[in-house]
């Protein structure tokens, strides 16, 4: 019979119990891992479901609400502008005439519009396209409806304002209880748009309904519809209520993280139970759309795996017992022999309960005593104290105390009495470079600038998140010429090293270091026109700073010029047009947001337009215009890009063009240039081409993609204004050349497009 003695027991146990854990940590980790990672790709579906709804959300309601703002703000034909004025509002034809431009804009976006209300705050005064005009409009019954946006547009430092849902009567009017009641929500901006909701002459309101929201919620989300809401920042529901019925007030506020504007997810409870909260931000009106699933739909599917899982961790715990037990067996016979040998060297073993590990211990006690440890310590990364350090200064977040800590961190000593922020932004070198190497560059630059030995100066620089870097220029007395020479320096080093130019934006000097905020805040709103302005170097003039503070706004003419010859494919005049915008963005009073805006909706004219006659590249699919503008450096790649474009599209057109539709509608456009006093009517034209006049509006509106009465008009007006401009024609004389009957008839036409009389016009010219 076989001796068991403490030795084998021991190393069988152990066998066993390293089995165990093997098993079970295997079980662990493909429990985690599959059943996890099958859970996460549910999650990630979900949320990339919820990412499509907020995109569909954005574009098809609020962005929508916005590009219906801008519409009726740039009609030159509504006097929106005029409202305002008392007279204006006495004079009931143009009322008319306004309050069926609110409404016809109604009637053609009423999926998604109620109604749109132009109010004037000083006068009190309101035009409706629901409810025609109110005197007094904050007063009375009927106001508590509108109180929402008057009020909060009243105190507003901002243009725009978006409401909570609320619900609305369909006669505000009427005393009856009961009645239909709509949820809407009103989407208000000020007029002229630049001003604070406090300061504008008239504020224009959207009442936007929010079944529109819910169904596009519902039909992209069906099975989560019923736990899908959307929040404004205050917390208030716009769309959707079963978590707020659920019991979980103020979730909305607590729940979501603190970081605003962000996607994401987490988990939480709701009353006993357990949800996968995601949230997707929707830019255009601050709002969050937030999902949340029951934390068992991730689950439930998971268990058949895990059941799957442990069956096959079992039948491998069995096997491991077995195998335990074999190897125990093998590996003690080594043990046994090792043990005799150390009993036959150091003689019999006085105490019989010493066992083999015993004496393999004692023989690996005596050999460690002859080793000697060696410790190593770990020094903690300064370069990421010292950056969070200086970003701190810059932000001006820090306290007293913490000032002093970070200022002497950062080596800086009483002996300086002034400071200012410099950011460096290299054109397009460290476009490619990871922060790292930026870092390293730029302190390259900064240790060399400081070997030159400028007295009294000391610069610490830092990469900012946007890949622009911060400087603290510290200097020991009154500044004089020392910014210039460290400009100077700086593009020298700058070009020499990164084999580019760099552009420099300074902020103002401060006496002290807590006011080294507006010196930082300074140097980033010139930065702003380092885009507008990419071969300036040096960003540093007082006038830029002017420039954020202008109400001026570029001609709208430019726009109407560049939508009209777009419509009517001249690529000169395009190209013409383009140049006069980006000078006068450069040049002109405006400021840098305000520039990008009008960049962006001339992009928007020229992507609708595309759109419009179903424009699509030889490589398929519409073109990302806007994603290509984001992409641009500076607004000289921005021009060079679009002139690139318009050429390309222009070109790429008139290739496709059959040759008897383009042959039809040139003729047909010679015909119309050369009898612009005739009868030009569909009828009579399209008999001189020798085609129906149904099949030539069709052509007209394919390749030119305007119908034929707006070319016509278009024509007479054109001709009508260059007579205006070189000729001594008389008003009578040029409406008869152009094919008008009579005058009166002709200077309404004229008004239309060019927003002028004639008269007007002429004397404008003159005076230009």
């Amino acid at each position: 019979m076989k001796k068991w003695n403490s030795a084998f027991t021991s190393l069988a146990v152990s066998y066993l119990f390293v089995v165990l854990v093997i098993v079970l940590l295997l079980c662990s980790v493909f429990s985690i891992y599959f059943s996890g990672r099958y859970k996460e790709e549910l999650r990630n579906s979900s949320r990339l479901i919820l990412e499509n709804t907020a995109g569909t959300v954005e574009a098809s309601v609020l962005q929508r609400v916005q590009q219906i703002y801008l519409e009726l703000s740039l009609d030159r034909t509504s006097a929106l502008r005029l409202f305002s004025d008392a007279s204006f509002q006495h004079n009931l034809s143009k009322v008319s005439e306004l309050q069926n431009l609110l409404k016809a804009e109604v009637a053609g976006n009423s999926d998604i519009v109620q109604a749109v209300h132009l109010y004037a705050p000083k006068q009190q005064v309101m035009l409706s396209s629901l409810h025609g005009l109110t005197y007094d409009a904050d007063q009375g019954e009927s106001a508590a409806y509108f109180a929402g946006w008057i009020g909060g547009m009243r105190n507003n430092p901002h243009s725009s304002l978006w409401t909570p849902a609320r619900e609305v009567p369909e006669d505000i009017y009427s005393s009856v209880p009961g009645g239909k009641h709509s949820t809407l929500i009103t989407y208000a901006r000020s007029y002229p748009f630049q001003s604070s909701g406090a300061d504008s002459d008239l504020i224009l309101a959207i009442d936007i309904k929010q079944s529109a929201i819910s169904a596009i919620i519902g039909n992209m989300m069906p099975i989560q519809y019923e736990d899908t809401y959307i929040i404004d920042p205050s917390g208030a529901i716009i769309a959707g209520e079963v978590l707020a019925q659920a019991g979980s007030p103020g979730f909305s506020a607590n729940g979501l993280p603190a970081a605003a504007g962000e996607a994401g997810s987490f988990s939480s409870k709701i009353g006993d139970t357990s949800y996968v909260i995601s949230h997707q931000p929707l830019p255009s009106a601050g709002w969050t759309i937030v999902s949340a699933v029951p934390a068992s739909f991730f689950y439930a599917p998971s268990n058949v795996m895990q059941q799957l899982i442990l069956g096959l961790c079992l039948l491998a715990l069995l096997l491991g017992f077995l195998l335990s037990g074999v190897l125990a067996k093998v590996n003690y016979k080594p043990v046994k022999r090792l043990t005799a040998k150390i009993r036959d060297l150091s003689g019999p073993v006085p105490e019989p309960a010493a066992n083999e590990y015993r004496l393999i211990d004692t023989a690996f006690t005596r050999l460690s005593q002859q080793v000697s440890s060696l410790e190593e310590s770990l020094q903690a990364s300064a370069p990421a104290v010292k950056r969070n350090a200086v970003l701190s200064l810059l932000d001006g977040g820090l306290n007293r105390g913490e000032t002093a800590e970070a200022l002497q961190l950062l080596g800086i000593t009483p002996q300086y009495s002034r400071y200012c922020c410099l950011l460096i932004r290299p054109q397009e070198a460290w476009a490619h470079m990871s922060s790292a190497h930026i870092q390293s560059m730029v302190g390259g630059i900064i240790e060399h600038l400081e070997d030159l030995g400028l007295p009294g100066c000391r610069i610490i620089a830092e990469e900012l998140p946007d890949r622009q870097v911060a400087a603290i220029v510290c200097a020991a007395g009154p500044p004089g010429p020392l910014q210039e020479q460290l400009s100077q320096l700086l593009s020298a080093e700058g070009g020499q090293q990164l084999q580019a130019d760099i552009q420099q934006a300074w902020g103002s000097w401060v006496a002290e270091i807590p006011q080294l905020h507006s010196s930082f805040s300074e140097a980033q709103t010139l930065m702003k026109y380092a885009y507008f302005l990419p071969e300036q170097s040096l960003l540093n003039a007082s006038g830029l700073l002017e420039r954020e503070n202008s109400l001026d706004e570029i001609p709208q003419a430019l726009l109407v010029k560049f939508k009209d010859k777009l419509h009517s494919r001249q690529l000169d005049e395009l190209i013409s047009t383009t140049g006069q915008l980006i000078t006068a963005m450069r040049e002109g009073p405006y400021p840098a947001d305000y520039c990008h805006f009008i960049l962006g909706n001339t992009v928007f004219i020229y992507s609708d337009y595309l759109k419009s006659i179903r424009y699509k590249p030889e490589d398929g699919g519409y073109p990302d215009l806007y994603g290509q503008y984001i992409g641009m450096s500076n607004i000289l790649r921005f021009q060079d890009w679009l002139t690139r474009s318009l050429a390309a599209f222009i070109t790429e057109t008139d290739k496709r063009n059959s040759g008897r539709a383009l042959s039809t509608v040139e003729t047909a456009k010679e015909y119309i240039a050369q009898h612009l006093s005739d009868d030009l009517s569909l009828d009579a034209v399209s008999s001189k081409v020798f085609i129906s006049p149904k099949y030539l509006s069709r052509l007209f509106k394919e390749e030119l993609g305007m119908n034929y009465t707006d070319y016509v008009t278009g024509q007479r007006m054109e001709h009508a204004r260059t007579l205006l401009e070189s000729s001594s024609m008389t008003v009578e004389q040029i409406a008869g050349t152009v094919g008008y009957g009579t005058a009166a008839y002709f200077i309404k036409r004229f008004k239309e497009r060019y927003g002028c009389t004639p008269g007007n016009y002429l004397r404008t010219v003159k005076e230009g």
